[in-house]
């Protein structure tokens, strides 16, 4: 075994800067060419004792339901990660498209998130599909669900992290 002396004034800023009870340690780091196994046996260590699609579970008190036919309703306004399910109806008609869709809009400009659509007909049968995805919503930015005439949105939504990522879970679960 071999120790070395480290002489690197950005290590020892780091180390005063992090263990500020060792700004008046005098002596130079060191550095052994021997392997020392370290087992960090803490909680941030341990992580989320939640599987990730546990935490993202729908719950009571949790989630948010909306509906929206024949118009545009904005559904999550607040900053923070959304998880966003339900399904999406049209009925054709002739003469005219359907649509429904989830857009963001910053304020200034919008974009265009998920769609389905369905061009007019008098012959083609209704449509019902399931979406379930996952949404960032940052500050001053919004989500809504749009409907055109004879088409529903239904569903939920559900903070999964807030702003900075950290993870919401279920109302009334407090994981062991």
């Amino acid at each position: 075994m071999s120790i070395s002396t480290v002489t690197s004034e950005a290590l020892q800023a780091k180390l005063r800067q992090l263990l500020p009870s060792q700004q008046g340690f005098g002596t130079d780091l060191s550095a052994s060419d021997t392997i020392v196994p370290i087992i960090d046996l803490t909680q941030a260590a341990e992580g989320s004792s939640v599987p990730q699609y546990l935490q993202t579970a729908l719950a009571f008190g949790s989630n948010t339901g909306f509906t929206v036919s024949n118009a545009t309703s904005t559904i999550v306004s607040n900053t923070g990660f959304y998880r966003v399910i339900g399904t999406a109806s049209l009925k054709p008609s002739a003469g005219s498209n359907r649509e429904t869709l989830f857009q963001m809009n910053d304020g200034v400009s919008t974009i265009k998130l998920w769609e389905l659509e369905i061009a007019d007909s008098s012959d083609a049968n209704p449509v019902a599909v399931t979406y379930d995805f996952t949404v960032f919503v940052n500050t001053g930015v919004s989500l809504t669900a749009t409907a055109s005439s004879k088409c529903i949105m239904a569903g939920s939504t559900r903070q999964v992290a807030d702003v900075n990522g950290v993870l919401v879970n279920p109302v009334g679960f407090s994981p062991q």
